[in-house]
Parts: C-alpha cells; sequence; structure tokens
C-alpha cells in the first residue's frame, strides 16, 4: 500500500513517462575499406563496414594524426576510375547534420604520404586539402552542419592531380534542428564549414563524447591551445559547476568551459588571428565563463569585442550577461571578411584582463543547386549504354560543384527554376559502344551532342525529336543502322545534323530533307542504303510499311511451298529407287523360269508337228460326239 501511494506521489509530482520523449538522434559511423564493423576506445563507439557505398579500392591505412579514429583500413580512389569518385548513403532521415570525413594514407610503398584533393557534399564544395594538412590535427579530417532534406547524403573526392584521395571514416551526426542559428542569412540552404574550433587553457584535444556531451551538440572536436603566443596569456582552470552550458538548441559540454585564456597586465590585449579565405562570410562563435577566483561581482571584468577592427560587442561583463559567475555566455557575429585574416581582439575596459574559453569559425556557404534529377538519371542511363569508360567518373552530380563538372556534359544554370541542366554532349573519339538509349531525350535543354568517331549501334532513338532546342547534333563515323526518323524533322531549331559513316538505309525523310532549305547543314554521305535527296541515289519505287510485310510473307510463303514440294518428289523418287533395288535383287530368277516355259513350248510344238496329219483329219472329219 505504500508502495502504491509513492507511486502515486511520483506521477502527480512527474507526470507519466512520455511517449513523445525525444529520440537518439541519428548516427551513421562508415570504416571505409573495413569487411566486417569495428568498435574503437575510449569509447567503443561502432564503425559500420564499407559494403555497396561507392567504387575504390580498399586498403591497409596509416593514420596520419593521433585524433584521427584507431581505424586500420581505408578506402582510395585511384585517377583511373575517374576524377570524381563519391559515396552514395541512402535512407538518410530528414534533418540537420554534422557531416565529417577523416582522410588517411595509404600503408603501401610509392604511395604518396599526403595526396591533395576537394571534397564536396550534395554536390557543394566544403574543403581543398592543402600541403602539409597531414601534420595539423584540425586539418586531418573536414567537416560541415548541413540540411540533408532528400534522403540520401552523397560525399565526393574530387582529383586535383596530387595523388589518390584516400578516406578513413565517415561520419554523419544529426543535431538539433536549430542548432548554429545565426540570424539573418541562416536557412536549410546554408551550410557552415568548420574553420577551426578552440577549446582554450588546457593541453588536451578532446572531442564531445570525450566530454560525455550531449549527442544532440554533436561529437565535435576541440582543438586545445595552451597560449595565443609568448607572455600573450596564461591559463585558468576549475573543477566548478558550469551552468547553462548544455543548453539547447547547442548542447556543449560543461567541461568546455572549465579552463580558459586570460592575458596578461604586460598584453591587456587577448588576440586570436586565423587565416582564411578571402571574401568570404564567416560565422565567429565565442564562449566565455567567469571561472578567475580574483573576479567576483559584475563589473570586475569588462571588455570589447573587435574583429577585423570593427567592435561587434561593447562592454562585455560575463557575470552581468550569464547572470552569475561560473555560468555559460556564447555570444555570436557574422564577418565578412576581405582579406586572408580573420582576426580576434579583446580589449579590456576595466579589470584590466580579458578572458576566453572557446572559439569556433564556421565559413557561411550558400548550397549549390542541383542538377534536374531526371537529367542526372538520363546520364547514368547513357552511362551505362554507351559502355561509357570508368575514366570519365560520372559520379554524383553532373553540374556541381562548379570546379568539378563532369567530362564530356556542359553546365547552364536556369534562373527561373534555380536548377542545373545540361546543354551540351560532347564525347567524340572516346571509344564508345553500346547503343543511344531513348532516355536522351530527358535532356529536353541540349543544343548540342557530339557523338562521333565512336563505334555505337543500333537506331538513331526517334525520341530526339522531342530536344526542341537541339542545334548540332553530329553522330558521324559510328555504327549506327536503321532508317532515319522522321521526329528529327520536327526539331526546328537543328543547322547542323552528321550522319555520315554510318550504315543507315531507306528514303531521307521528305520532312528532314526539307530543313536544307533553310539553310541548315546536312551530311548523309557513307551510309550505302540511303537514298532520296540531291547526292544521294534514286529510291525506288514506294512502298508501304504494310506492303512491304505483305511482299516478306509472300516470298516467305513460296519458300516453303518449294520446300515442301521438294520433300514430296524426293520421297517419290526414293520410292522408286527402292522398287528398282527391290527388282533387280529378284531377276535371276524370273530369268531361268522363263527359259524353262520356252523349251516346254518348244516341245509341245514339235510334237505337233508329228502328228500334224492325223490331228488335222480329226478337225476337218466329222465329230465323233456329234
Amino acid at each position: 500500500m505504500l508502495r502504491f501511494i509513492l507511486a502515486c506521489l511520483f506521477i502527480f509530482s512527474f507526470g507519466l513517462p512520455s511517449s513523445s520523449a525525444r529520440p537518439a538522434p541519428y548516427a551513421l559511423r562508415i570504416s571505409c575499406g573495413a569487411r566486417k564493423n569495428v568498435r574503437t576506445p575510449p569509447t567503443y563507439a561502432i564503425w559500420f563496414k564499407d559494403i555497396a557505398y561507392t567504387g575504390g579500392i580498399p586498403a591497409n591505412a596509416t593514420s596520419p594524426s593521433y585524433i584521427t579514429p584507431p581505424l586500420k583500413t581505408l578506402r582510395y580512389f585511384p585517377i583511373s576510375e575517374g576524377p570524381n569518385n563519391c559515396y552514395n548513403i541512402v535512407r538518410v532521415p530528414k534533418g540537420h547534420y554534422s557531416v565529417r570525413i577523416f582522410f588517411g594514407v595509404v600503408d603501401q610503398p610509392n604511395f604518396d604520404k599526403e595526396p591533395l584533393f576537394d571534397i564536396s557534399i550534395e554536390g557543394t564544395h566544403i574543403s581543398s586539402l592543402k600541403s602539409g594538412w597531414s601534420s595539423e590535427d584540425d586539418q586531418v579530417f573536414a567537416e560541415a552542419r548541413m540540411f540533408l532534406m532528400g534522403g540520401t547524403a552523397t560525399i565526393c573526392f574530387h582529383s586535383t592531380g596530387h595523388g589518390d584521395p584516400a578516406i578513413l571514416s565517415i561520419e554523419i551526426s544529426q543535431v538539433d534542428e536549430k542548432a548554429y542559428n545565426f540570424g539573418q542569412g541562416w536557412s536549410q540552404g546554408v551550410i557552415l564549414r568548420t574553420a577551426t574550433r578552440l577549446t582554450c587553457g588546457t593541453g588536451k584535444p578532446r572531442f564531445d563524447e570525450d566530454y560525455r556531451g550531449d549527442h544532440w551538440g554533436g561529437d565535435r572536436f576541440w582543438n586545445p591551445r595552451r597560449s595565443f603566443g609568448k607572455g600573450a596569456d596564461s591559463p585558468r582552470s576549475t573543477e566548478n559547476t558550469i551552468k547553462k552550458a548544455s543548453v539547447s538548441p547547442n548542447f556543449y559540454p560543461e567541461a568546455l568551459y572549465q579552463s580558459a585564456l586570460v592575458s596578461t597586465d604586460d598584453q591587456p590585449d587577448l588576440t586570436y588571428s586565423l587565416d582564411v579565405e578571402p571574401n568570404r562570410k564567416y560565422s565567429v562563435w565565442l564562449h566565455f565563463a567567469e571561472i578567475d577566483a580574483t573576479i567576483t561581482a559584475e563589473g570586475k571584468r569588462v571588455f570589447d569585442v573587435v574583429i577585423n577592427g570593427d567592435t561587434f560587442f561593447e562592454d562585455v561583463d560575463i557575470i552581468k550577461m550569464s547572470g552569475d559567475r561560473y555560468a555559460a555566455l556564447v555570444l555570436n557575429a557574422t564577418v565578412t571578411v576581405s582579406g586572408k585574416t580573420l582576426t580576434v581582439v579583446l580589449q579590456p575596459k576595466a579589470g584590466g584582463r580579458a578572458i576566453i574559453n572557446a572559439i569556433e569559425v564556421f565559413e557561411i556557404i550558400t548550397a549549390e543547386f542541383k542538377t534536374l534529377r531526371d537529367e542526372v538519371g538520363a546520364l547514368q542511363k547513357m552511362k551505362k549504354a554507351l559502355a561509357l569508360p570508368s575514366r570519365f567518373g560520372w559520379n554524383g552530380d553532373p553540374c556541381v560543384p562548379p570546379q568539378h563538372p563532369w567530362s564530356g556534359a556542359d553546365c547552364q544554370l536556369d534562373k527561373n527554376t534555380s536548377r542545373w541542366f545540361i546543354d551540351g554532349l560532347d564525347l567524340d573519339n572516346q571509344g564508345l559502344k553500346g547503343f543511344l538509349p531513348n532516355d536522351i531525350s530527358k535532356l529536353k535543354h541540349l543544343q548540342s551532342i557530339n557523338l562521333s568517331q565512336n563505334s555505337i549501334q543500333g537506331g538513331i532513338p526517334a525520341s530526339l525529336g522531342s530536344v526542341t532546342s537541339l542545334e548540332v547534333l553530329d553522330l558521324s563515323y559510328n555504327s549506327f543502322n536503321g532508317s532515319i526518323p522522321e521526329t528529327l524533322g520536327e526539331i526546328t531549331s537543328l543547322r547542323i545534323l552528321n550522319l555520315n559513316g554510318n550504315s543507315l538505309s531507306g528514303k531521307v525523310p521528305a520532312a528532314v530533307g526539307g530543313r536544307l532549305l533553310h539553310r541548315a547543314s546536312f551530311n548523309f554521305t557513307d551510309n550505302a542504303g540511303l537514298c532520296g535527296i540531291p547526292g544521294l541515289p534514286a529510291c525506288g519505287p514506294h512502298l508501304s510499311s504494310g506492303a512491304k510485310i505483305g511482299i516478306a510473307f509472300g516470298v516467305s510463303l513460296a519458300l516453303l511451298l518449294i520446300v515442301a514440294c521438294a520433300m514430296i518428289w524426293w520421297k517419290r523418287r526414293q520410292n522408286i529407287l527402292r522398287a528398282q533395288q527391290i527388282a533387280a535383287r529378284g531377276a535371276p530368277y524370273a530369268k531361268k523360269r522363263t527359259h524353262v516355259s520356252h523349251d516346254i513350248q518348244m516341245s509341245r510344238h514339235g510334237n505337233n508337228n508329228n502328228h500334224g496329219q492325223a490331228r488335222t483329219a480329226v478337225e476337218n472329219g466329222p465329230s465323233l460326239l456329234s
């Protein structure tokens, strides 16, 4: 009874357990090149085996940094497989994510120990590896926060001619929907690329997992900084509890605020500088907590925050703004950088010294518009149908990132739909085989197609007639057969049509030939079976398709009758020959019997001669019987 009362009091005080409690965030960790799942210390997180995501070659790995996950394999992409290679990860729930890629080095002789390449996510370029990356802890990975709304995550690696891209691991971690909302300009179409993330006043690199941080904050890496410069500052630390740290939507770990750097009396300004890309926007997040035992009340430490010469925050009083000592305060600013350096300066106004606990800097990137889905699908089917060589590397998005479009495909941006489309295919003399699929008609913005000097077979798709924007079609010197589709005459914009050097046959459609009157340039030569326009042989009597079918049927029937008659004649001939053979086998006996009969007859004729007279008398005399 007492337990029942206590249970009722608990329910009354705290409510029933909520079935709508927030579930754990989606997380996927891939150990690239691995053939089985792996768990790694110290957190023993599971890394899933690398199966069916991409091409490339698995190999043993060398980790460039001690912060790299302790994984033994990687996957690298030789240039022979093309300049663009991608991981395509499906069934990713829609949401806001932190995506991180760790790089590795192939553990084999004669491999580049520091390959340089570009990385893109969902068609947006997020990072370029620079020489020396393997010796900098916060450069052995690329990280970005972005919305994934299509149910997939496509992560691509683009060769730049400096070694083969080698990937150690990929992490996709869901974070709060409003994480790092920097205000005006923040939206689902914005990506935050991590430029740097520092924890100040400590020498230990840590991830949120090491801090036992909330999973909805993401497993961020905090690069330690013991000092910003010799004699410029000194570290501080505390074991006191920090209030207001792990708060939605960013959920920072409490331990992040338990260390800090404080400026000195000799150098009261606290200065941090970072090399950045010029003419870009950056989101700067500054973390504070008053953990200095000498600062006990409001007004004891006040400073300004100046970024690249502009004052963004005046009279910052941590205790006043956070509400207490040992309480977290986060300030955010959006900065447009014209040069190559971003510099943050904390300038004291009261108390003589400045303090800072952590710094985050993100490059603000507008997500690229992707290519129309139908056009991507059509190109993928063409890739298969034409047996496109692997060196082309048609993977990912054909048009974005704009720095790495597909070889042989020309792109344009449609400002009305904010989508990229394909307006040209230039694949002449590339060793293409197979056939041209009907799906080419889905590339409705094509203005030029050049597939000349290949070994493409089959017919010319009639569906090409629906590509009304087509101006140039060059299919010369292939192995196309069949007739020229009449639909090509419906393309009023067509001004160059080269079909020479194929195995086409039949009459050139009148609508196609009529385009010559509109100053179009056509070439039909070297097609033995074509006829019907000046420069080609004259065509014979024109037969309809039904007539052609009737003639073919009649010829086939006649052939069947001839074959049937020949078989009957042959069978009768065999029967006659068989009868003659039987007769020949019985001939000696028949001849002997004939001779015997003849002798008997001759004997009888002799007897008749001897008694002839008597016989005559008898015959001539009166009958004895009358």
